[in-house]
């Protein structure tokens, strides 16, 4: 016969419901199309295949043989594409009920995530939280290319006009230097006396975070020197131990880098850093964004 295009799965519909009905208006009307349509779309079907597949009488419509031969494997076709349609939408759902919960830094603080997590899940069982860590390259920890729904970022954000959030921390900003430092024999450092030392900077994609931790806007317009680029909590503490330079840290994650001959002091003149859980605007009536930051915000309420 040498079929050189395949029908569609809408004609083979439309042949299907024909077949059933044996009656072009009742087929229309079970396919919410009009019997003109449906008879220009059948015939279309039978000049493809070059054979027709109904006798159109007097009598009413009968299937031709061909008709016959076809109906059974048109109907498979149907029910096999019903079953892959059920599958990716399957797929959807699963993708809906998955979470993905963005962060640089474990954001430790009293067992915020655990706390948040059992309360979270006691209210959405259905729902999987998957958390993603993301490197330091990107300020937003995976919101600004849609990798994360939510996530635990630092104040300023880039675009902060596209995202929400809710505070989770408000955190003095400290001094992270090496211990045998001249000035760790201070219990609290003038932000003017590290005017002039080397910071260890973020990378320049975290654009406005990066001038955050190198303190721009209390510097009055004097350029940081920059001692060392950091991406990772280990590559910061290295840099610290071998002298590269000071940087700035929020107290509640002080304790990832103040290990073996690494301390911190506070510092005069320096405005508190604020640690966020952030989510898109646009997804802020998704369910389960919704949801995850009314449990955070109840969670931190409590905290």
């Amino acid at each position: 016969m040498g079929m050189t295009t395949d029908a569609h799965v809408r004609d083979l519909r439309y042949f299907v419901t024909v077949a059933d009905e044996l009656h072009f208006t009742r087929a229309a009307e079970r396919l919410y199309v009009s019997q003109p349509a449906l008879s220009k779309q059948v015939r279309a079907l039978e000049r493809q295949l070059g054979m027709a597949l109904f006798h159109r009488g007097p009598g009413g419509v009968t299937l031709t043989p061909a008709g016959t031969a076809l109906l059974p494997h048109a109907r498979r076709v149907l029910n096999a594409w019903a079953d892959g349609a059920a599958a990716l939408e399957a797929v959807r759902a699963a993708a809906r009920g998955t979470l993905v919960v963005g962060m640089s830094t474990s954001p430790g603080r009293g067992g915020l995530l655990p706390a948040i997590r059992s309360r979270f899940t006691a209210a959405h069982p259905d729902t999987v939280l998957r958390l993603r860590q993301v490197s330091w390259d990107d300020p937003t920890a995976g919101l600004a290319d849609g990798a994360a729904d939510v996530a635990f970022v630092w104040l300023p954000l880039p675009e902060a006009d596209r995202y929400d959030w809710v505070v989770v921390a408000e955190e003095p900003r400290l001094v992270a230097l090496p211990e045998r430092h001249r000035l760790a024999a201070h219990a609290e450092i003038d932000l003017a006396d590290l005017f002039e030392e080397p910071f260890l900077a973020l990378p320049p994609s975290a654009g406005p975070l990066r001038d955050h931790w190198l303190a721009l806007d209390e510097r009055a317009g004097r350029p940081p020197r920059i001692g060392a680029e950091i991406a990772g909590t280990e590559e910061t503490y290295e840099a610290l131990v071998a002298g590269l330079g000071v940087c700035l840290v929020a107290l509640g994650n002080a304790p990832l880098i103040t290990l073996g001959g690494v301390t911190t002091r506070p510092v005069r003149g320096l405005s508190p850093s604020r640690y966020v859980l952030a989510w898109r605007r646009e997804d802020a009536e998704r369910a389960g964004v919704r949801a995850y930051a009314d449990v955070c915000a109840r969670v931190v309420g409590r905290v």
